[in-house]
């Protein structure tokens, strides 16, 4: 039990020195891919689609990629000290489940993450900085909201199967 809890600590502390090293530059990168591959979702999923529900327990189409960008919202905000130009309303509650209201808030959301990550520096990805009552650094910071972005996208591939719709193929590069 002590080499399984020794080796989780060291599996943890070389994920976060490898988010923590990731440039500015590489951020930014990875963001544009991320709004590309987002809105080739957005796009390949039809406008009556938007408000389905897979299960209804679940979010809808719409809520799940407004819920990705209030994410974004706030943990680029948290990461950059930068508020966010929503302040502290919910996209999610807020936008229409259209096609047209929810792309555009979206990518709203994903131009703040690249146009505030583009103002940051190498520097500024190893300063501390705090989300969700958790310290950490800033390139960690930017590396969870990258994963709940592509967690909830992914999600989103059941809905479209769901709908009949092929999803966009993988855009790792």
């Amino acid at each position: 039990m002590k080499k399984l809890t020794l080796l989780m600590v060291m599996f943890t502390i070389t994920c976060t020195s490898v988010f923590a090293q990731i440039t500015r530059e590489q951020s930014v990168a990875e963001w544009k891919r991320a709004k590309a591959y987002t809105k080739a979702y957005l796009d390949a999923m039809p406008a009556d689609g938007y408000s389905f529900k897979a299960t209804p327990e679940v979010r809808t189409f719409a809520q799940q990629m407004l819920h990705l960008t209030d994410a974004t919202y706030y943990f680029i905000s948290a990461a950059s000290g930068k508020a966010s130009p929503i302040g502290k309303v919910s996209v999610e509650k807020t936008v229409a489940q259209t096609k047209e209201a929810t792309t555009k808030a979206v990518m709203d959301g994903y131009d703040f993450a690249i146009s505030t990550i583009e103002g940051m520096t190498d520097a500024d990805m190893s300063q501390p900085a705090s989300a969700e009552g958790v310290k950490a650094t800033k390139g960690l910071i930017l590396a969870k909201a990258f994963e709940h972005q592509t967690h909830h996208r992914g999600q989103t591939t059941v809905y479209l199967r769901l709908k009949g719709v092929t999803p966009p193929g993988e855009m790792l590069f």
